[in-house]
This record gives C-alpha cells, structure tokens and sequence, in this order.
C-alpha cells in the first residue's frame, strides 16, 4: 500500500519535475539507411553483435545493419509470423487497424524491438497489443500474454485509440520480465512476468498511466502543445530510458513505478535548420542506450527533411557527461 502511494506521488510531481531545462546531447554522428523495404524505420535493438531495426510497414522481415559506414545498408532477415492470438482489444479498434493495413501496408504493425542477455528478439505488434518473440533457435511465435494485461491498461486510460497502442518495449537481461510503453493519450508503462509459459500481470501490470499535453521545445518552429507520449522503451542497467518523440528527449526512469529520475534533450542538434522535416510533430521513434551514447532512429513517413534527404536516419549521441547513471 505504502510504495503504491509513494508510486503514485512521484507521477503526479514528475511534470512539475520536468518544466526545467535539461542537458542537451551532442550529437557525434547521423547515418542514413539503404535497403528498408517499406521505409519508416520504428525500432531499434542492439542484439547478437549487431543493431537490430524494424520497419511498421514489414510484417515478415527485420533489418540488421552494420554501424560502422556512414550510410548503413540494411541486410534483410526473413520469417513467417504465425497466425495472431486474440489479445483482448475491441472489435472496433481492431476493424480500424485492418482498414489502415489495407491502404498503408502493415498488417502487424510492428513498434518497437528488443532483445534479452540469450539472444531472442522481441517485436510488439501495435495493431494487436501482442508480442512476437524471434527465439535464437526456433520458430517465432507469440508470446502467451494473460488478457488482464489489455482489460489494466484500457481501464488506466491507455489503448483506447486508433494508432495511439503500444509503441515499443523493453525486456530484462534474464528475459522474464517484459515492458511495454502506450503510446499517448493516455501514455503509460505496464509490465509483466513470465510464469512458466504465460506472461501475467503479478499484483497489477500497470506502473504509469499519464495524460496532459506539453509544449514543444522552443527550438521547434511554431512549437505548440502536444500530448505527452512515448515512442521507445529501453532497458539500461536497471533503469528504463524513454523516448518521448515531442518533447525531443531521453528520460530514465524506474523500473518499477515509472517515476521519472532525470532527462536528457536532443532538441537543438534534431532541430537544426538542415534536419527539420515539414511536420507538426516529433518523428524520433527508435532508441538504443549503451555506455557509450545512444543511436536514435526516425520514422520519417518517407517525407524530406529540408536538406533534401529522404532515406530514414539513426542519430548517434555522445552519453552525457558522467554516465547515463549520473544524479541531476
């Protein structure tokens, strides 16, 4: 009762905590990217040696790609997703997400990617609000999820709108523990824990259920309010680490409560005069974090930025000065 309470202070202070100015990364380099079939790069994952890249419109392929050219290519990794399970989301959502598929490509819709200490790649599926796993040895196949999971997220608010599920997800090291973040309107974290072949919700899925707007930076032509969301979920040495694509920052966060602990902007180097792209919103939707910095991924919706480039983009940023671990 106590650390439920305590959970749920820390959420309401955490927007007065994040009205300040926050460091800003430096930015070392930018890598555009040949080779995605369906373009709209929407989640990164360091994996097996390598980084790891999904695209919403691929629903049978994920991209591995070598970091070290400036320009990636991407070399294709084929499978065949079985069949979906039922999940839980209402038939109105669901006949939604099919109509897009049909006009856009994407039946699954994939958001985000991760990957555990053994080597298995995870895939969420926004269309569904389900998880496909890509083990190391085997076939993929869907992760047994208990339906409370969907029934705690939508009566905290989260999942109950068109394009606005889950956006991505973050496993532990020993693989048994799952993050998943909604996206906006309302934007939260949930969790779960792999019981044998089932993954449940433990005493409540639901650590962080946040609605409001936020203005965007000053850096951001015409900047307005936006609802605050998330577009990425990693974990990092026992933190989160969101990317919340409007607000142009990097937050760490607790593991168990979603508290926020300290952010990091990447405004003003995204939001260059070169690198701005004609549109209202944030496109930052992949994050990977490791000692050294972070690689940040846009999904560009096949548009040109103002310098004329219209490939998708990872952004590579310096780790801030004393560590992603680092008090404020």
């Amino acid at each position: 009762m106590i650390r439920g309470w305590f959970a749920a202070l820390l959420t309401l202070l955490a927007p007065a905590a994040l009205a300040g100015d926050w460091p800003e990364l430096k930015l070392v380099s930018e890598h555009p990217i040949e080779g995605m079939r369906g373009g709209n790069l929407s989640g990164l994952a360091a994996c097996r040696g390598a980084l790891w890249g999904v695209s919403d419109r691929d629903d049978d392929r994920l991209y591995r790609f070598d970091a070290t050219p400036a320009v990636w290519a991407a070399e294709t990794v084929e499978f065949v997703p079985p069949p979906v399970p039922e999940s839980g989301l209402p038939w109105g959502l669901q006949a939604r997400n099919q109509a897009a598929a049909l006009v856009r490509g994407g039946a699954l819709d994939y958001e985000g990617v991760t990957c555990d200490q053994a080597g298995n790649l995870y895939l969420v599926s926004e269309a569904h609000a389900a998880v496909l796993q890509l083990p190391l040895d085997g076939e993929p196949n869907w992760l047994k999820i208990d339906p409370a999971m969907v029934r705690q997220a939508r009566a905290s608010g989260m999942l109950l709108h068109f394009n606005a599920l889950f956006e991505g997800l973050a496993i532990n090291p020993a693989g048994d523990r799952l993050w998943l973040a909604a996206e906006r309107e309302r934007r939260g974290l949930v969790a779960i824990e792999r019981r044998q072949s089932v993954w449940n919700c433990g005493h409540s899925c639901v650590l962080l259920s946040e609605a409001g707007v936020e203005r965007q930076p000053a850096q951001m032509p015409r900047p307005r309010k936006r609802p605050r969301d998330f577009s990425d979920l990693v974990h990092y040495q026992g933190k989160l680490f969101t990317l919340e694509r409007n607000a142009y920052r990097i937050c760490r966060r607790d593991t168990g409560s979603g508290a926020v602990e300290r952010c990091w902007s990447f405004a003003t180097e995204a939001l260059t005069d070169a690198r701005r792209y004609d549109q209202p919103f944030g496109l930052a939707e992949a994050l990977v974090i490791d000692d050294e910095g972070a690689w940040i991924g846009l999904d560009n919706n096949n548009a040109h930025r103002a310098d004329g480039e219209l490939r998708p983009i990872v952004w590579r940023f310096k780790a801030p000065d004393g560590g992603w671990s680092a008090k404020p």
